[in-house]
């Protein structure tokens, strides 16, 4: 079995949608069956032409090796010019902006989460560090909330089937979007009229 997780970002989902042949991915609960939020499928698989989403809920789908993929929203990209500027936001953000509530109030991933950023030991300074934070902020590695970094990274990408964890390879891109919004709000506040 083919097991994936793909998540790709736009700014507008629907642009994309509106060019490639896809099925919408559908989840089913016990009697219900509904659109899932961001799964498609490009390929060919079993859907019901009556609701135009697949006929297999998307874990049955990818039990039988049919290839999701999860296009999502991220409305912070809607401020990225091009290719270009997407290049220049990539740059090491200002670190020292995360002691400030109302800059993290903010932030994509982090705007509830000034309290538990305050109460690490250690500074969030490198895309590692956000990652992890952001690791632990999910319910099954919130007990790391507290410890130093070496604790923490010794654990934090272990999953030990007790509640909802991230990935790594999504910690580290959600920490790369979250450098690129706060380097978004610097350059709208130098901004000068």
């Amino acid at each position: 079995m083919i097991q994936s997780d793909i998540d790709i970002d736009f700014g507008d989902r629907d642009k994309i949608l509106s060019l490639i042949k896809h099925i919408p991915a559908s989840m089913r609960d016990k009697e219900t069956v509904r659109k899932h939020p961001t799964g498609v499928y490009i390929s060919q698989i079993p859907y019901d032409p009556t609701t135009n989403m697949s006929s297999l809920d998307y874990k049955e789908a990818e039990a039988r090796n049919y290839f999701k993929l999860d296009l999502l929203n991220v409305g912070i990209y809607q401020a990225v010019k091009d290719e270009m500027h997407l290049v220049s936001l990539m740059k090491e953000p200002n670190w020292e902006r995360l002691k400030e509530k109302d800059f993290v109030e903010q932030l994509i991933h982090l705007n509830r989460q000034y309290n538990m950023l305050q109460q690490m030991p250690e500074p969030v300074n490198s895309i590692p560090r956000l990652a992890m934070f952001l690791a632990v902020i999910r319910p099954a590695k919130r007990s790391l909330i507290g410890r130093n970094w070496k604790e923490i990274a010794k654990t934090v990408w272990i999953d030990d089937n007790i509640g909802y964890t991230f990935k790594k390879s999504h910690a580290i891109a959600y920490a790369h979007l979250v450098g690129i919004h706060m380097n978004l709000l610097e350059e709208a506040n130098d901004v000068t009229i």
